[in-house]
């Protein structure tokens, strides 16, 4: 594939990285909302296999139009398949969350995610993180607590189904950083939605007629159909978004833009459920942003500081 986009100029890459993350902090609240619309009619398992499945459909003209090689060395499938169960698991149990639970109260849970890898590359991995950078991580971690607490007391046991995305997007992370330099990053969102459709296809078929209010299909009725394509085409939209805003700029400038993701939920989520999370729930919600921006700029801080003392001449 012929990338138009190298003989442009730094400046220009990166604004248009920065634009691209924009639209996929603008997009991806688009995919909770379908989802949590879907819900009031169709199973979470159900619109967790739809959201793959329309993926594959949508990609495929995409991969042939850009002529992309999908071969895939024999060794990664594997982590494909880690990658895709992570995928699945994180989905199914964000709209198993919104379903009943505020947009924004459930992302803000979900954003804990860049936290568990910062923790797992550092006492798992044996990777070099400072002690701010783990004391931002465990700030953090409260704020999810501020977050929880008023939503268990409402919603139960479904206010935990988003620490459960947090814990699957975390390893999906993980797993996509091993992928990221051997394989194409569309090939590996197609390999990825292919890999769970195949996955979620036979959970449906075997949960038919079982009773399961989480799993049992339906036949769609109605605009329930549009939702279900909501779901796939704003699932596909804004990863691929972000999938080349990373491939245009550097990471440390759009991380810190993917937290606006959360006041934009918070605004989907009030104009169309009229949904607004508690004092607390706002008071965790800022927490945590304000946590991961602190981690985003140690990390910056760390980079320099390696950087220069590589620059540094021998003495």
């Amino acid at each position: 594939m012929t990338n138009t986009s190298s003989s442009a100029p730094p400046t220009d890459r990166i604004l248009s990285g920065v634009v691209l993350m924009l639209g996929f902090c603008l997009t991806a609240p688009l995919l909770d909302v379908a989802a949590k619309l879907a819900s009031d009619s169709v199973p979470v398992g159900q619109i967790t296999a739809a959201r793959f499945v329309i993926q594959c459909v949508l990609m495929a003209p995409f991969i042939i139009t850009i002529n992309l090689s999908l071969h895939v060395a024999r060794q990664q499938w594997l982590a494909l398949l880690l990658r895709a169960v992570s995928l699945c698991v994180a989905t199914f149990c964000f709209i198993a969350a919104i379903r009943v639970m505020p947009l924004a109260d459930a992302l803000a849970i979900v954003f804990v995610a860049p936290f568990i890898v910062l923790l797992v590359g550092k006492f798992y991995l044996g990777e070099e993180v400072g002690l701010r950078r783990v004391g931002a991580a465990v700030v953090g971690f409260v704020g999810v607590l501020f977050v929880i607490q008023p939503s268990f007391a409402v919603f139960g046991a479904t206010a935990l189904f988003p620490l459960g995305t947090a814990v699957a997007f975390a390893f999906y992370i993980l797993v996509t950083r091993g992928l990221s330099q051997k394989i194409h990053p569309v090939s590996m969102q197609f390999y990825t939605g292919l890999l769970a459709s195949l996955m979620c296809m036979p959970l449906m078929i075997l949960a038919q007629g079982s009773g399961s209010e989480l799993f049992d299909p339906v036949w769609p009725v109605g605009i329930a159909w549009l939702w279900l394509l909501g779901v796939g085409f704003f699932a596909t939209l804004s990863h691929l978004m972000m999938t080349y805003a990373l491939s245009l700029a550097p990471s440390t400038a759009l991380a810190p833009l993917q937290y606006l993701e959360l006041p934009v939920a918070t605004v989907f989520g009030y104009l169309v459920f009229h949904d607004f999370p508690n004092a607390l729930s706002l008071i965790g919600i800022a927490i945590i942003m304000g946590s991961g921006l602190y981690m985003i700029h140690r990390e910056r801080v760390t980079a320099r500081k390696s950087i220069t003392e590589r620059a540094a001449p021998p003495i």
